[in-house]
């Protein structure tokens, strides 16, 4: 390796390559990988599994080990992401009642446990038990008052600032990657980032506790984002378990993707859905064989959470509805107004969110993280505590506008004028007057639904765990179930016009404002996210009904064009953008008629290109040229003269090359001549002993002519996943385009600022 007669063997180089260095690994923290040498390396390692599986009977049960570790690292993802779903959801229905009151049995059962076994439970007041005290029942024996209120709403207040000031120092502490939704990060690792600790075991581990506070805090925020962290923590956790995956950072991507999967099945019960958001929002390459892994995960995952039956209602959340009446083709009006709604709301949260953490970032306001948690809490808690439907959790609310009125329901949207001779089956009440109860949760919910667009503007993004599905789901809710109970109402009064006189007769049950409710919370989760199968697959495995499907895909697909009207970017690739990623949207579109070399580096009027010669450069010269520099490569060339280019050598793999030879070689010093070729230079005979480096080099690296158009440059670099490609015209080498200059020509060719583009 090091000398003439290949001292060692030429092959040794790359086994202690893969050895673990301290300090040093593959690819440095906030490098993008190499996605081509990844796919070469896993390709290398597999054939080498393959030809040594026919020596032995034991090769080739290693082999056959090796082919099914990845079902297996699914397998643990699965039960243990199901598993950590399961107790997030009883610790939070638990911790989200201790601000109201608590159980006299015992602290550790919520309202609804706590009431499950109570004799003195009547129908009417179900709710209501002697085993469940509230504050003010407990500390002063009154329950109703002026005092009694006023305590109540002071300990409520006094929960929610505890809950989220233990959030916050938590993450502060211990895991401040734990804080956001993650999926924008997730995404890009996914694309071939690495961030290093952001799917550690301490951000697992405080990601899942500091969820289960601000969700429990009131806060206008979900678990179903932090959840997809959650499971990528797991998949990173068992993949690092196995050389296959922890020594290859494509393989372990696969993982990842499989994981992001079983994160929305296990947040939303909804394991095919969760396949599909991987594939459509989360996951860059998404192969076949990690459709099919994701799916057994997902299936695990979603098995292990029912088996747990967190909710007591033998589904999988909280908000699981059945519908039994169907839809009629005049409501695609209102439903498409919906989505018009969605989209709308998708596009004024963006802009105004963004605009609010760009301020953040770049004022004094983000010094304070603690500080901003506590007032934005404090906020929230006091104005929600009035309004019983900002007062409960979003889960709970969500499941109520979800639900349809039967003849069973004491809630107050359900407050209808009754026929006293009505005879029909429970679930096909007809259409009802208003009574005074609907009217009064109309009022009520059009409060909320303005505090919860003006609230999670400010909440997204702070310094806790904070998840926009729940909250973008219950604006739509809210929204949708004030439209239903408008069109049930229309209806009723108004049945003899023309467009209700077809399809909604006296006494019939036309219209369903639950439906409504689940329409609107589609359309702006959409106008949110952008999302379209996926989410309408999700929202469908909600309701369990397929006749369903076209008003949420009428109202998904609305929501998405009128939110693309404004702006194509989601909320996630916002946040990315806003980060300064090298995340290479595979939606975004380059028109522009630029060149390579209008790109490529180095530009007129800049230093010549770094470069290494093939043979005439000390071990001297090489450090010097990677201590001067900060490049993450350098192009071989024969000469400084011709410029031909021969290769491409990592700066990380010279560095651990050299530093390598120096340790374990005699004769290595630093006036060495390095040398990239087969052949040793011929040297004076009292010269130090050569290092040959022709092991790390990369022989085939990516070329381009100085004249390819940079549509077709994007494109590869896309489809390639490349770090950098060299620009050559006849064979001599020119300059290089990284992904950051591509990022950036990007940028400035849509008019935003290139330096944006932080990280490389």
């Amino acid at each position: 390796m090091v000398n003439t007669g290949e001292i060692n063997g030429s092959s040794n180089f790359m086994d202690f390559l893969d050895e673990p260095i301290p300090d040093v690994g593959t690819y440095e923290d906030f490098h993008t990988i190499d996605w081509l040498r990844e796919k070469s390396r896993d390709t290398d390692r597999h054939r080498k599994i393959t030809s040594k599986s026919k020596e032995s009977v034991w090769e080739f049960i290693k082999g056959l080990l090796d082919a099914w570790s990845g079902w297996i690292v699914m397998l643990l993802i699965g039960l243990l992401a199901g598993t950590l779903a399961g107790v997030i959801d009883l610790a939070v229905d638990w911790m989200t009642d201790l601000k109201e009151g608590i159980c006299l049995n015992g602290f550790w059962y919520s309202h609804e446990q706590c009431c499950w076994t109570s004799d003195e439970t009547t129908f009417d007041d179900r709710n209501k038990c002697p085993q469940w005290q509230k504050w003010s029942e407990l500390m002063i024996d009154k329950s109703e008052g002026a005092s009694a209120y006023i305590l109540n709403y002071f300990l409520y207040t006094m929960w929610a600032l505890t809950f989220a000031f233990l959030a916050v120092s938590l993450v502060r502490v211990f895991a401040p990657y734990a804080c956001g939704s993650g999926i924008p990060e997730i995404k890009t690792i996914l694309s071939g980032f690495i961030i290093r600790g952001y799917l550690g075991k301490w951000t697992l581990l405080i990601k899942t506790v500091t969820l289960v506070l601000v969700v429990s805090s009131g806060l206008s925020l979900g678990k179903e984002g932090p959840s997809v962290h959650v499971a990528c923590c797991c998949g990173n956790l068992f993949s690092s378990l196995l050389s296959k995956y922890s020594k290859n950072e494509g393989k372990r991507r696969e993982v990842l993707s499989a994981a992001a999967a079983v994160g929305v099945s296990v947040a939303f019960g909804a394991p095919i859905g969760g396949v599909l958001f991987s594939l459509e929002e989360v996951s860059y390459y998404f192969p076949l064989k990690t459709l099919w892994r994701s799916f057994f995960a997902a299936l695990v995952a979603a098995f292990t959470l029912r088996s747990i039956n967190p909710f007591g209602n033998s589904r999988l959340v909280l908000f699981y509805v059945e519908y039994h009446t169907p839809w009629y083709m005049a409501e695609l009006f209102p439903f498409i107004l919906l989505g018009v709604f969605g989209g709308l709301w998708g596009t004024l949260f963006i802009r105004c969110n963004i605009a609010w953490c760009r301020r953040r970032k770049t004022t004094s306001l983000g010094k304070y993280p603690v500080l901003e948690v506590i007032v934005v809490t404090a906020i929230t808690a006091i104005i929600a505590y009035p309004n019983p439907y900002t007062r409960r959790s979003t889960s709970e609310l969500i499941s109520e506008l979800f639900n349809d009125c039967g003849a069973l329901e004491s809630s107050q949207l359900c407050d209808y004028i009754n026929d006293i001779n009505m005879t029909r089956p429970v679930d096909d009440i007809p259409d009802r007057p208003a009574g005074p109860g609907v009217y009064t949760a109309m009022w009520q919910l059009a409060l909320a639904l303005v505090f919860k667009i003006i609230i999670t503007i400010f909440t997204f993004g702070m310094k806790i765990p904070s998840g926009l599905f729940i909250p973008s789901i219950a604006v739509g809710a809210i929204a949708g179930r004030i439209v239903g109970v408008g069109v049930e109402q229309l209806a009723y009064h108004h049945h003899d016009w023309i467009i209700f006189r077809n399809w909604c007769r006296p006494g019939a049950d036309c219209v369903t404002p639950g439906l409504y409710a689940m329409v609107g919370a589609a359309a702006c989760l959409g106008g949110v996210t952008r999302m379209t199968v996926s989410l309408v697959v999700i929202m469908f495995e909600l309701t369990g009904g397929l006749e369903y499907i076209v008003p949420l895909m009428a109202a998904a697909v609305t929501s998405k064009w009128v939110a693309d009207a404004f702006g194509k970017e989601g909320i996630y690739e916002a946040h990315i953008h806003l980060n300064g990623y090298p995340f290479l949207d595979v939606k975004d579109e380059f028109t522009h008629r630029t060149l390579a070399t209008d790109v490529m580096r180095p530009r007129r009027g800049e230093p010549p290109l770094s470069v290494l010669t093939q043979d005439n450069m000390t071990v001297e010269d090489v450090e010097t040229l990677i201590k001067d520099t900060d490049y993450n490569g350098f192009p071989v060339v024969v000469s400084r003269d011709s410029e031909r280019l021969i290769g491409f050598a990592q700066r990380r793999e010279l560095i651990i090359a050299i530093k390598n030879a120096r340790q374990r070689q005699d004769g290595v010093v630093s006036n060495s001549i390095v040398y990239f070729t087969e052949d040793p230079p011929e040297l004076p005979a009292n010269s130090p002993h050569p290092l040959k480096l022709r092991r790390i080099l990369n022989l085939s690296p990516f070329t381009v002519t100085d004249h390819t158009p940079m549509e077709t440059v994007v494109d590869i670099f896309r489809k390639l996943g490349l770090r950098q490609c060299l620009v050559t015209r006849s064979g001599r080498l020119l300059g290089i385009i990284t992904k950051k200059d591509v990022l950036r020509h990007m940028a400035q060719m849509a008019n935003q600022d290139p330096e944006s583009i932080m990280f490389n």
